[in-house]
C-alpha cells in the first residue's frame, strides 16, 4: 500500500489522482518556464501577448516590465494604464486583480498563497488579492494573501501588508500601519507610456 508524505495510506483512486496531478504540474511548470523566459524579451507588446495567451487579462495601455515572475497567470487581471515594475512577483494561484492607473514598483511581491504554520501537514492556504485603481505600491513591498488595497492607497517601499488598506490611506512598515492620508482624493491622471527596453 502506498502512503503520502505524512505516512497516511492512500486508496487506489487517491494514487491515480496524485499521479495525474503531478504530471499536470510538470506540464504547467514547463509552460511557466517558457513564459518566464519570454518576460525577458525587450518588448512590452510581446510580453503582454504571451501573458494573454497564458490566460491573463491585461487592459489597454498596461505594461509589464522585464523580469516579472508568476506561479500562474490564469487568475491574473490587470486593468488599463497600469504598470508592473521590473522583477515584480505576481503569484496568481488565486484571483489577483490589479485596477486601472495603478503603479506596482520594481521587485514588489504579491502572494496569493501561504502555509498554515499550525497545520500538521503545513498545508497551503490560498486567498485572493485585490489592488484598487490609482494605487501606488513602492519598491520591495510585500502584499500577503487575502488583502484588499483600496482606491488611491499608497504602500511605502519595503512595507509588509497583512491586512486591508482603506481608500487613499498611506501605509508603511513591518507589518504595515497607517502613516498618513493621501491628499489627492479624486485622481484622474494617466501613467503614460512605458519605456521601450525595460
Amino acid at each position: 500500500m502506498l502512503k503520502d508524505r505524512m505516512g497516511r495510506e492512500l486508496t487506489f483512486g487517491e494514487v491515480v489522482s496524485k499521479v495525474a496531478s503531478r504530471f499536470y504540474n510538470y506540464l504547467a511548470d514547463l509552460g511557466l518556464f517558457w513564459l518566464h523566459l519570454a518576460c525577458f524579451f525587450p518588448s512590452h507588446h510581446v510580453r503582454r501577448l504571451l501573458l494573454r495567451l497564458g490566460g491573463a487579462k491585461i487592459g489597454r495601455g498596461s505594461a509589464i516590465h522585464m523580469g516579472c515572475h508568476f506561479f500562474s497567470v490564469k487568475n491574473l487581471e490587470i486593468g488599463q494604464d497600469s504598470i508592473i515594475g521590473q522583477g515584480a512577483f505576481l503569484d496568481g494561484r488565486e484571483a489577483l486583480i490589479i485596477g486601472n492607473h495603478t503603479d506596482v514598483a520594481s521587485e514588489v511581491l504579491i502572494y496569493n498563497s501561504e502555509h498554515d504554520i499550525n497545520a500538521e501537514d503545513f498545508i497551503a492556504i490560498n486567498a485572493p488579492v485585490e489592488v484598487g485603481d490609482y494605487v501606488f505600491i513602492g519598491p520591495r513591498a510585500i502584499i500577503l494573501p487575502g488583502v484588499k488595497i483600496g482606491r488611491g492607497a499608497v504602500v511605502a517601499a519595503g512595507a509588509v501588508v497583512t491586512h486591508d488598506i482603506p481608500d487613499f490611506t498611506i501605509v508603511g512598515g513591518v507589518p504595515a500601519k497607517t502613516i498618513g492620508e493621501r491628499k489627492l482624493v479624486n485622481p484622474q491622471y494617466k501613467l503614460g507610456r512605458a519605456r521601450w527596453f525595460q
